[in-house]
């Protein structure tokens, strides 16, 4: 049934462009007073973008905001606080060398005589988070208490200074179970005072557990709002995943690969992922699936390195290989194109020549350059078999679209002849043609013989070109699919928590 009352707070038609990429397209999004409202979405999906417009932080290329049923439009993050939005961001951004009570009031504290009265303050800032739940000693510096703590002090000190809608980004993500409950003590406590709050997590189990309804972004677009007391833990993993997803599984090519190339035995990190094992064939794709945060981008670096695990080993040809770095697994033929390529793959003031041959140098070392020529040779090879569109292999790459810098880091791989080659998110964020250029160059690249890890959050292309998909959630491993157990269905019941059901 609709809730009669109006919205707190209600965003229509949100659009936000960004040089060459549209950020945000006609969103929705209504806040009601009492309600814990989950905004949802994989990187990329335009959360951090909208939470900016609604704070003033950015502003708006079309839409309009409504505060109790008057337009706004903050033109900084300190009016919407002083509109009545407040946010608190997972690092807590508050001074840890003053104290509590310090922070809490800060640039507003209470004064005596023209001087500031740090009794009365004290005294203020222990009633104040009475009304949260939290008994402490207010004069002690805020650095002495917890995470947690440290959160509850800066949503009391969010709420008091705005009152109306209070964003929460990522709160609970470096806390231990204990501390994400007593966060949700003092979200239930705001709720049942009628503020209109706004959650934003990747872990799904505590969205139901705390959240009234659910919208769900994807690549910058509203794809559904739930009520998430009559929906299930997949019916949003399919909101967040993609489009419709099918049942039918795909005829498999190529088996399951031929001899093993690699065995992780055991590799981990505390505190990053737990322990997990492979066994890598040639010839083969090995899916990893699962939402944001749970893992995936944590494997692929620990099998190239580029984290050092704690536990556990790697076997190439039945040796143990040591991997202390990306150097060792360059060397030992291991490739990775990592998840941000802006900031972890390109070099963007170096031209596409020089980003193409960078790790076929690093792994020859820099007291042996190629030849120029050879550069010359390798770069146009690749440009014409991968289709890079450049105007000029000395242009900087950053003047390329995502898809050309995509194409280009893979060339710059490639060029090594890696045995094993990771790929994560390789189609994140890159236009329609190259995203088809790339996943014909998986096939490809596995009907030759060659290994691939891919990480993907694109759910019907794992189904596509995977011989073994595996699921994660939490940084665990919880299910490994192969052959006709590869349909969205089953990945969808992994990542959602739910029994397994085969096709």
């Amino acid at each position: 049934m609709t809730d009669p009352v109006r919205p707190v707070l209600h965003a229509r038609g949100i659009t936000k462009f960004f040089p060459g990429a549209i950020a945000l397209a006609d969103v929705e999004l209504a806040l009601h007073p009492g309600e814990v409202h989950a905004l949802l979405g994989e990187n990329g999906a335009g959360k951090s973008t909208l939470i900016k417009c609604l704070t003033g932080a950015y502003a708006c290329d079309g839409g309009v905001v409504e505060l109790d049923g008057q337009l706004v439009d903050p033109g900084s993050t300190q009016e919407s606080q002083k509109l009545g939005i407040g946010t608190v961001y997972q690092e807590v951004n508050l001074l840890p060398n003053l104290t509590v009570a310090e922070n809490l009031f800060l640039g507003r504290q209470p004064t005596r005589w023209g001087m500031i009265s740090r009794r009365r303050m004290a005294a203020e800032a222990a009633e104040v988070l009475a009304g949260y739940g939290l008994d402490i000693d207010v004069r002690e510096p805020l650095s002495h208490y917890s995470v947690a703590v440290q959160q509850v002090v800066a949503i009391a000190r969010a709420v008091e200074m705005s009152g109306r809608v209070l964003i929460l980004d990522e709160p609970t993500a470096s806390l231990d179970q204990g501390e994400v409950e007593l966060v949700f003590d003092v979200i239930r406590r705001l709720k049942a005072r009628g503020l209109a709050i706004v959650f934003i997590t990747h872990f799904l189990d505590q969205v139901f557990a705390i959240c009234d309804r659910a919208t769900v972004l994807r690549n910058g677009h509203v794809v559904g709002t739930r009520a998430l007391a009559d929906c299930a833990p997949r019916d949003i993993v399919h909101l967040m995943l993609g489009r419709q997803l099918e049942s039918e599984v795909r005829e498999r090519h190529g088996g399951q690969g031929g001899e093993v190339l690699a065995e992780i035995d055991g590799l981990g990190r505390r505190g990053m992922i737990e322990p997990f094992s492979m066994r890598i064939r040639q010839g083969e794709v090995i899916g990893l699936a699962g939402l944001l945060g749970a893992g995936r981008t944590e494997t692929a670096n620990l099998i190239f390195g580029a984290v050092q695990a704690d536990q556990g080993g790697v076997r190439l040809r039945g040796r143990a290989l040591s991997l202390k770095g990306p150097r060792d697994a360059i060397a030992a033929r291991f490739a990775l194109c990592p998840e941000d390529r802006k900031t972890d793959g390109i070099i963007g003031d170096l031209s596409v020549r020089d980003n193409i041959i960078l790790a076929l140098q690093a792994r020859q070392g820099w007291a042996r350059p190629i030849p120029r020529a050879k550069v010359e040779e390798i770069a146009q090879g690749y440009v014409r078999a991968l289709d890079i569109r450049a105007a000029s292999l000395d242009m900087p790459i950053r003047l390329l679209s995502g898809g050309n810098q995509q194409k280009a880091l893979l060339a710059r791989w490639l060029a090594t002849e890696p045995e094993l080659l990771i790929l994560d998110e390789p189609t994140r964020g890159i236009d329609v043609g190259a995203h088809a250029e790339i996943i014909q160059l998986i096939e490809r690249l596995r009907e030759e013989g060659m290994s691939l890890i891919v990480a993907s959050s694109e759910i019907e292309e794992l189904v596509a070109y995977s011989t073994r998909v595996i699921v994660l959630r939490d940084r665990v491993q919880v299910a490994e699919l192969e052959g006709g157990e590869i349909t969205a269905g089953n990945i969808v019941r992994a990542i959602a928590d739910e029994d397994r059901e085969v096709a």
